[in-house]
């Protein structure tokens, strides 16, 4: 069996124990919760699976060294006592990505320097030529975080922050981040057993990321390449395994409605569902929240409303009063879950919530909060069974001060935070052509079993029939008999 090793998946403030959850499910062994962080030991396959399975993590690392440094000089001595030979040479690229909390190293990219300096120098001693530096696309991504005087080195085995799914074609202003729309999902408890619903909708993050939780599809399946693809003991064959594995995904008998009064946006919407192959499951029309309407279907409402942040309303105590009402009328007996930050929004829903779960949305302290419909009074509601609090949301509620006890952060995080997991909620994707080859080929899910699993195929312009005709597989273009699709395509990046 294959040895284990140390691996570390990254996420935002508040996502922690759903990440862990996840990891827990995937067979992840020695699991254990930090500040935006879950460690844990698994071998190669694990790796791989957490890169392309885990719907709540922003990237894997795979720490190669610990140490204790004081100064940057102890920072490049340590470096240079690893043996680089073993994961570069000179005709490999490399970045270094610092994440720094600590009163003596002041600043990020001058660790980050320190770090290139003591690889670089050590190739020149050996060999008299060094390796080159690619931010861009390095074959080789390190990460270096420093907490105080402690310091762990790691390679990067995401490449691109897996939020990045490859779906989104277009997006409206301030788009809510993927990985924190699938981590709010997961915290309802949401599985699919009931209709979803989103009246505010955007460019329909929570919708497509309910649909792949809902037939357990992996969120990795819309990426082009994974960092761990460039490194020397890459294992093509048992990726090519993990990628065509449908066996985990399931059937899903319900539906997911997203609604904006934007056309805007309903139309991106309507764009991104399609780009990942999700229509089947996913109706997206304009319609105003506040002429919502009893459905009558078991649903569930995961929202979004707008802050008054970066994005807001000619009135916008008045449209979560709007909320609170069309709540409490035209949603009985089916939960809602809103994400928010400004308590005077809350307060005018004007309902009891009966969780309330700190999340930071970017830069931004929320909260996310669940609503029980129910008709008539609390008592009543109690007396005849009801239960608004289970054991699980009962021990959240007491942990929900925990970022104000605990955390290292201000009520807003820095808007100048150079990491990536600050606020990375404005980044748009932009279309391009590539063409299919050996060296560089987009991904795309093989859709030879489409009609078999109902849904549709993915396509680039909408018109590709469900036996997946001109349909695209996964990284080398190879069907799941291993023939090779010789067709172009439109591939989505940042």
């Amino acid at each position: 069996m294959e040895k284990e090793f140390e691996l570390i998946a990254k996420t935002f403030m508040g996502l922690e124990p759903v990440l862990a959850k996840e990891l827990t499910q995937l067979g992840a062994n020695d699991v254990q919760i930090g500040r935006r962080m879950v460690s844990f030991t698994g071998n190669k396959e694990l790796m791989y699976r957490a890169n392309f399975q885990l719907h709540t993590a922003i990237r894997i690392l795979k720490p190669i060294t610990h140490f204790k440094a004081k100064s940057a000089d102890d920072v490049y001595e340590e470096i240079k006592k690893v043996d680089w030979t073993e994961y570069l040479d000179n005709n490999k690229t490399f970045a270094v990505d610092a994440v720094v909390f600590s009163d003596e190293f002041r600043h990020s990219k001058f660790v980050a320097y320190k770090v290139k300096d003591a690889i670089v120098d050590q190739f020149r001693e050996k060999t008299g030529q060094r390796p080159n530096i690619s931010v861009a696309n390095p074959d080789i991504r390190l990460n270096i975080h420093v907490a105080e005087d402690k310091c762990t080195l790691s390679l990067d085995s995401s490449g691109e922050s897996l939020h990045r799914r490859g779906y989104r074609q277009e997006s409206v202003e301030a788009p809510l981040n993927e990985v924190l729309a699938a981590g709010m999902i997961l915290m309802t408890g949401w599985q699919g057993e009931t209709d979803f619903i989103d009246p505010m909708c955007g460019s329909g993050t929570l919708l497509i990321e309910a649909a792949l939780i809902a037939r357990n599809m992996a969120p990795g399946l819309f990426r082009k390449e994974f960092a761990f693809e460039k490194w020397p003991d890459f294992d093509k064959d048992l990726f090519d395994e993990i990628y065509n594995d449908d066996s985990q995904e399931r059937e899903f008998n319900h539906h997911i409605y997203g609604y904006d009064i934007d056309m805007k946006a309903v139309n991106t919407a309507n764009m991104n569902v399609k780009a990942a192959g999700l229509s089947k499951d996913i109706t997206v029309a304009q319609a105003d929240f506040k002429d919502f309407t009893q459905p009558k279907e078991k649903s569930i409402i995961v929202t979004n409303p707008p802050y008054g942040e970066r994005i807001s309303t000619p009135d916008l105590l008045g449209t979560y009063k709007m909320i609170g009402e069309r709540l409490k009328h035209q949603f009985l007996n089916n939960d809602a879950w809103i994400l928010s930050y400004r308590e005077e929004c809350f307060e005018q829903i004007g309902l009891k919530p009966s969780l309330k779960t700190p999340l930071y949305n970017g830069s931004l302290e929320c909260e996310f909060r669940k609503y029980q419909i129910f008709d008539g009074k609390l008592r009543d509601f109690r007396s005849e069974g009801g239960i608004v609090k289970t054991d699980e949301e009962k021990k959240l509620m007491r942990e929900k001060h925990r970022f104000k006890k605990e955390r290292e952060f201000k009520k807003r995080l820095s808007e100048t935070e150079e990491n990536e997991e600050g606020d990375i909620r404005s980044f748009k994707f932009h279309r391009h052509d590539v063409l299919n080859s050996e060296d560089k080929r987009p991904r795309r899910r093989n859709n030879d079993d489409d009609k078999e699993r109902g849904r549709k195929s993915f396509d680039r312009k909408g018109g590709f029939d469900r036996k997946g005709k001109g349909g695209f597989d996964r990284k080398g273009g190879f069907d799941r008999k291993g023939k090779r699709q010789n067709k172009d395509f439109d591939s989505y990046d940042d």
